[in-house]
């Protein structure tokens, strides 16, 4: 390129976003490195020593306000409500992308960029920016609340590359954070004790009874904030078989459990963002998957009142609440939002 485009890379203190900021460098680009200081624990000191290497300029961001008001705050509102939340997919739109485009506003940045596993792409019939997947590593579920404004001045360079590939890039720089893993948890829940950084911020979850499908007592349950639906392991106490919770009722403080975990093929989505779909004007044949790590499963789908309702050809299991649902049209994310209930 004549003229470098500059772009802040959002630097992370692991692999993806060190060798995403390295190719970015090898593109021509001017490239700026900011780590967001989103909780305790933030990797900072490796971002700074991966900025050393690269050699390009590291600013370390305190975004901890923004965070607890958006990201924690909404997390622990939606556990009171009975629901499971999807922290992450706040976090990316609401903390990481609105933080580092205002770096980049403040530095005459052209772009963002970051270290996910998604292809960013404009679609072919649309011309909409959106998401396409990105081989067994695939973060799209993760991003699929990113507004067109956002999508339009981002840069995922390790999207055509496997995990493997990037580490191997990241040993061939010396980069220190080439054999680092993959972090698991939710940030600011690293010990995944849901029930306990609840507990921290005041929220009162009572125990009450686990009951039937035909509301007959079982036991008695922590407190509503230590389950989630599909749940079989944790429950607290034996019941002398396999048994799921099926269903959690906030009025009641009651967690209905069976045999078996409950299953819908009708869900309806609230907080619709679109993607690669400016919207729908009628039934529309998609995939949809309604948590991270699940399969993709064919559906309808067409708006109503305001929410996307989705009839999938077989039921889905543990529908919960809460979750994120997101939807695909062929290989392009097509939208995606909040489920708020199942039948």
């Amino acid at each position: 390129m004549s003229v470098a485009k500059r772009v802040v890379v959002g630097l992370s203190g692991g692999v993806d976003s060190a060798v995403a900021a390295h190719l970015l460098q090898r593109q021509g680009y001017d490239v700026r490195a900011v780590t967001l200081q989103l909780f305790s624990g933030q990797a900072a000191e490796d971002a700074r020593q991966v900025a050393d290497k690269l050699g390009i300029s590291h600013q370390i961001v305190d975004a901890r306000e923004l965070f607890r008001r958006r990201v924690i705050d909404s997390f622990a509102e939606t556990y009171r409500r009975g629901r499971t939340p999807n922290p992450c997919v706040v976090c990316n739109r609401a903390a990481k992308w609105e933080t580092l485009l205002a770096c980049a506003d403040e530095t005459g940045a052209d772009y963002v960029a970051t270290g996910h596993y998604a292809k960013l792409v404009r679609h072919p019939v649309t011309g909409r920016y959106c998401l396409e997947r990105a081989g067994e590593k695939d973060q799209t579920y993760a991003l699929h609340n990113l507004s067109q404004e956002q999508l339009a001045r981002t840069l995922m360079p390790i999207g055509g590359y496997m995990k493997p590939d990037v580490r191997r890039i990241a040993a061939d720089l010396g980069l220190s954070v080439a054999d680092k893993p993959d972090s698991q948890d939710i940030c600011f829940i690293p010990d995944g004790d849901y029930g306990q950084f609840l507990a921290s911020l005041g929220i009162d979850s009572p125990p009450g009874n686990f009951v039937d499908q035909k509301g007959r007592v079982l036991g008695r349950h922590r407190g509503l904030i230590h389950y989630t639906l599909g749940q079989r392991k944790g429950l607290g106490m034996g019941f002398g078989r396999r048994v799921f919770v099926r269903e959690i009722r906030p009025e009641a403080n009651e967690i209905v459990l069976g045999e078996e975990a409950s299953a819908a093929a009708e869900v309806w989505v609230e907080d619709v963002n679109w993607m690669a779909l400016p919207g729908m004007t009628g039934p529309t044949r998609l995939t949809g998957k309604l948590r991270y790590a699940q399969r993709e499963a064919s559906c309808f789908a067409e708006t109503t009142a305001g929410r996307l309702r989705c009839l999938f050809d077989q039921p889905q299991r543990a529908v919960t609440p809460g979750q994120s649902a997101v939807f695909y049209d062929g290989p392009f994310l097509a939208c995606g939002g909040r489920i708020a209930a199942s039948a």
